[in-house]
């Protein structure tokens, strides 16, 4: 190889995080051929092994995709039980459905979000100004993974909503979200006549199923609002909003009407034949009691419509929180995961290998995982938690890296090429027997 040709100027990093790495496949290639380690030739079987390595990826992830689908089958809300019979026992195909997804879910660079962030999430200050409840145990399994995120200024209301001020929030950039519902052996009276009562209003929910839900630029403190059937709950300052005034116009109302009220009875008792007399002054004061009684009528029906306009405005804010960042639900989502665990796979792969092919010598994991990353940042602007081992694993599954007690080097470029040309054919023999 020629030597190493003089750096340009150095790209300033672009904020990032975890493990995942936001560039095109074209991106990555160009980067490290522009690096000059290359010369023509090695510039023409670099590329190609890339596409090689992304042909058999690629011939892989879709064979998962077709088993995350025929197990899915068993829990697709959309599918009716009684195609693969009631009486089916479904411990072991749940077990291989989340086992696997959460496989994707690990390839594709996501990270499932523990007890202990979500418990932090929800004390914070959330984009969502509403206090809303989520009932988990109405299910058997939550489980909440995201994927990258950034700090976003928000604005705040202050001063009873006069004033507003600025809030530095988390935004997490993907979320996705696992929910299955009890089986009816394990479902309690409420949770049946919970998922009942969804079904009758039109969503297609029932016992025992998966749901899947995909969202983009959810606010960590916002977490809370994406679990199925959250409802919004009025806090301490919605009650005394709608309260205090009710009560500060209901009482003139009450007090006018209960000097009033006796009449009232004196004057029905008069024309129902319980009473002898009635004076004028009577029917009067008879007539402002009913005045009064239609007044509170009135009063009561308008309070009582400013609380549902009141859970109608918070129910809106949880939806156009939520309806405006969900990407895909259900099985809706597999073929997106899939192609990005695929791409994630595919870039973590090829960086390794480059890596140590462009290396002097052999090199232990802990520098190659060092020099990766700094590659990263140098030549293609991106700082980024490299994923080694899982790299290193699909090495030794491609038979493109060579150990000596620690050490690792890379198979030169040539051997490399017919070693993954032995594994295509392997797998095309493979799918035609």
């Amino acid at each position: 190889m020629d030597a190493p040709v003089e750096a340009g100027p150095v790209v300033a990093p672009r904020q990032q995080r975890d493990r995942v790495i936001p560039l095109r496949k074209s991106d990555i290639i160009d980067g490290l051929v522009a690096e000059g380690r290359f010369d023509e030739g090695e510039q023409e079987k670099f590329t190609q092994l890339a596409r090689m390595l992304g042909a058999i990826l690629h011939f892989e992830y879709a064979a998962e995709l077709d088993r995350l689908r025929e197990t899915y089958f068993y829990f697709d809300p959309e599918v009716d039980p009684r195609e693969f019979g009631l009486a089916k026992d479904l411990s072991e195909p749940y077990r291989q459905l989340s086992d696997e997804f959460i496989r994707i879910l690990t390839d594709a660079n996501f990270v499932e979000v523990s007890h202990e962030e979500i418990t932090k999430a929800f004390a914070e200050r959330a984009r969502v100004r509403v206090k809303i409840k989520a009932p988990i145990e109405d299910y058997r399994d939550v489980r909440m993974f995201r994927r990258g995120s950034h700090m976003e200024t928000i604005e705040i209301p202050a001063w009873f909503g006069l004033r507003k001020r600025p809030l530095e929030v988390k935004v997490y950039d993907d979320v996705v979200l696992m929910v299955a519902t009890k089986p009816d052996d394990m479902s309690s009276d409420e949770t049946r006549k919970a998922l009942s009562s969804a079904r009758s209003g039109g969503q297609k929910v029932r016992s025992g199923a998966v749901l899947f839900k995909y969202f983009r630029h959810i606010a960590r403190a916002d977490l809370k609002a994406l679990f199925p059937n959250v409802r919004v709950v009025r806090s301490l300052l919605d009650h005394l909003m709608l309260g205090v005034p009710a009560i500060l116009g209901g009482v003139p109302i009450l007090i006018k009407l209960a000097s009033t009220l006796t009449v009232l009875f004196l004057v029905a008792g008069f024309y129902l034949g319980l009473s002898g007399t009635m004076q004028d002054r009577d029917m009067e004061q008879a007539l402002a009691a009913l005045s009064g009684i239609l007044a509170l009528g009135a009063f009561l029906l308008r309070q009582w419509g400013n609380f549902h306009r009141q859970s109608l405005i918070h129910q809106k804010q949880v939806t156009d929180n939520v309806y405006y960042r969900n990407v895909n639900n259900n099985a809706g989502i597999f073929t997106y995961l899939i192609g990005e665990a695929e791409d994630q796979d595919w870039k973590e792969v090829l960086l390794a290998y480059y890596g140590l092919l462009i290396e002097a010598g052999p090199v232990t994991r802990d520098v190659l995982d060092a020099r990766i990353e700094a590659l990263l940042a140098r030549v293609i602007g991106v700082t980024a938690d490299f994923d080694v081992d899982h790299a290193l694993s699909r090495l030794r599954q491609f038979d493109l890296v060579i150990e000596t007690d620690g050490s690792l080097t890379a198979v030169p470029l040539a051997d490399a090429l017919r070693r993954l040309d032995r594994a295509w054919k392997g797998l095309l023999g493979t799918a035609t027997t």
